[in-house]
Order: structure tokens, then sequence, then C-alpha cells
């Protein structure tokens, strides 16, 4: 439990304002975990307290069994990495790894084997005698990586450190990130706004939203069964529709169940409802009780478009919700074409997203279209 975290009732105030408030959760040891949520949700002081640049107003903070709530920073078993990398421009890489063990007094042939070590698990072996200036933007990235591992930390912090790079660059430094932290097993906590970078890297996410946490689940969990309204809208894209709950649509359940997995048909059990948007009647799984006013999250991708009057792709069952309306908007995407449809049923404009490529059709602006969706599908949420 070397790596273990725990965050207990932790509440922040700056003045008049909540920045976290009475959040808990627990991070297991060697876990790549993620603070996700958009600026000012409160991921960065969480952070800060973690460090100890920030002291809670309320609760406790445990590493491995130890409460550090009232601990300096330079005396946590933790380091971090902060945004804009913060190196020393006229030292040498070497110089900025080994910085913090000459601070400590360690011996020197100790510093010059941990340094080396350092260096080699960021792939800078060769670059020990350059000056920061000398390097891209990647590569001060991890010298600045190194010099947090280098002291072997028990709980390693990152601050959007990201960032500042560019695309492609990002993506090679996730699948960095992931290699190393799997490889000396350290706990990651990882500070970001970018849900690409939380799902792609992490074991667990946490997402904020105004001082509190909103759901902690795996990425797939997180993207397949959003806790909240918030988490459904933060993570991927969804269509958010106002739909009424009218009442349920018992007679619905035995066609349901034989068109999903069976531990999914199960959970949908009598949970199905019969929803209505503008003049467009349709059914949906309610995971919990719901009657009126509520949001359907439909994410793009589950959505399927086809021509006007035929099939779609995958989904032609008595039970699916049929939508028709006209293509107001194509937006290619590379791999993938989102079209915005207006329906014809409601005032309201529903993105369906298909991959691009060999076979699949395109529909031009003005282009009348039919979409389907399956009850299980979406998710319905209070509005």
């Amino acid at each position: 439990m070397s790596g273990t975290v725990e965050i207990v009732g932790v509440t922040k105030r700056f003045g008049s304002h909540l920045a976290v408030d009475d959040i808990s959760f627990g991070i297991g040891s060697g876990e790549f975990f993620s603070l996700l949520g958009p600026s000012g949700c409160g991921k960065s002081t969480t952070l800060r307290m973690l460090s100890g640049f920030e002291a809670p107003d309320e609760g406790a903070i445990r590493i491995a069994g130890q409460d550090m709530t009232d601990v300096p920073p330079y005396r946590r078993p933790t380091n971090i990495v902060f945004q804009r990398w913060a190196l020393f421009p006229h030292m040498s890489v070497e110089a900025n790894v080994a910085f913090g063990l000459e601070a400590e007094g360690r011996p020197r042939a100790e510093i010059r084997s941990r340094v080396g070590d350092a260096l080699a698990l960021v792939g800078l072996s060769g670059f020990a005698a350059r000056k920061p200036g000398q390097l891209s933007g990647g590569q001060m990235q991890r010298v600045a990586l190194a010099r947090a591992l280098v002291k072997r930390p028990k709980v390693l912090l990152l601050d959007e450190p990201l960032s500042a790079l560019d695309l492609k660059l990002r993506h090679q430094m996730q699948i960095e990130l992931k290699r190393i932290q799997q490889e000396i097993g350290t706990t990651f906590i990882f500070v970001t706004h970018d849900q690409g970078e939380a799902l792609a890297m992490s074991d667990k996410v946490a997402v904020m939203n105004a001082g509190r946490v909103e759901q902690i689940a795996s990425p797939q969990e997180l993207y397949d069964a959003p806790a909240t309204r918030f988490v459904a809208g933060f993570i991927g894209h969804a269509n958010l529709l106002p739909v009424t709950v009218e009442g349920p649509a018992a007679e619905m359940a035995a066609h349901a169940a034989a068109h999903v997995a069976a531990p999914a048909a199960a959970a949908m059990a009598g949970g199905l409802v019969r929803v209505r948007l503008g003049d467009l009647a349709f059914t949906a799984v309610a995971r919990e009780a719901l009657a009126g006013d509520a949001t359907l999250a439909l994410r793009f991708e589950r959505v399927r478009i086809g021509a006007a009057g035929g099939s779609t792709p995958g989904t032609d069952n008595a039970g699916s919700a049929r939508a028709t309306g006209v293509v107001r908007q194509m937006i290619f995407g590379g791999s993938t074409v989102q079209y915005v449809v207006g329906l014809d049923a409601a005032p309201v404009e529903i993105t369906a997203e298909q991959p691009h490529g060999a076979g699949a059709t395109v529909f031009t602006q003005g282009t009348p279209v039919t979409l389907t969706w399956e009850p299980a599908d979406g998710r319905l949420f209070k509005p």
C-alpha cells in the first residue's frame, strides 16, 4: 500500500469561492488515476492539496496510511511535474535531473547512477550534456518527468503536463507516460481537462464539476455508463435531448430483452418507459424512477442514419426509435463523418456519426434522412 492515497471530506475555499466541496475518494497503489474536468472545477486545487502547496480547510489527506494533511511539500513522498516543466535553462539535462538529489546531499556516485537510470527510462540517455534550449518540447517534458521520478516518489503528481505540446506529440507522450508508469509501478495522479488524455492513459478517472466529484470509474464505464447528466455530456459526444417521460412501457420488455446482451437485458427488465420528443414517441431505458421532464443522452455513434423511407444499418427492429429529418450540416472528421439533422417531429437537432470509408453512404446538406436507435442506446437523466 506504499502508493495508496486517501482524500477524506476535503473542502477548500478561497474567500467566498468554494473551490473544492467535501470530496472523498481513494486511489490504489500503482494506479494511473486522472482528475478530469473543465476549467475551474477544482482538479488543480485538489492536486495542490495533495502536493502540500495548498492546505485544505476541512478534511484529511493520507498517503500510504500516513496523515499528510499538515505535512509540508518537501516532507511528503510525492513529486510534481508542472504544466510549464520549470527547467533551469542554464543547467544541463543531467544537472536538472540531479538537482533534487544534490539538494538532499546524496553521494555523488548514487546521484550519477540514479540520474542515468532516470534518463534511460525516459529515452534521453544521449542528451545528458545538452541544455533545455537545445531540446524539443517533447524532450523537455521527458527531462521534467525524469527529474520528478529520480527521487523515487511513492506518488507522482502531474499538472496538465502535456497541454503545451502539439497534438501528435501529445499522443506520443500519452503512450510514453503509460509505458513508464506501468514499468516502474508508481502511483500517477494526472490532472487534465482533455478527456482524450484521461481515457487513453488512466486506470480510473474522477470527473469533477463545480468542486464536486461527479463520478469515479474506469474510462470504459464513464463512457458507456455515465452516472450523471454532466458526465454524459462531458465525456465523448452526446445529443442531450429534452424529453418527457410518459410512463412505463412494460409491453416492450420482451422485445428489448431479445435485442440486447443478457446482462443488460436483466438490468432493463421493468425499466422501459415511453418518452416523447415533440411529436415523436419512443421507448427508452430508465435506470431510476423518472416522470415528466427528463434529458435523454444519446451518443452520436449510436444514432444510425439512412435514406428517407429506407432502413438504417444495424437497426430495423419494431422497438427501435425512428425519426425523419433533413441534414443541416455535414462535418468531416477524417475517420468519421457527423451529420447534424433537423427533426421533422420536434424543433431539435440530432447528430449522427458514422465511419468514413468504402461503402459508407454520403448525405449532403438538405438531404431527407431517417434516424434510428435502440431503447438501450440512450440514458435518461433528470433535466
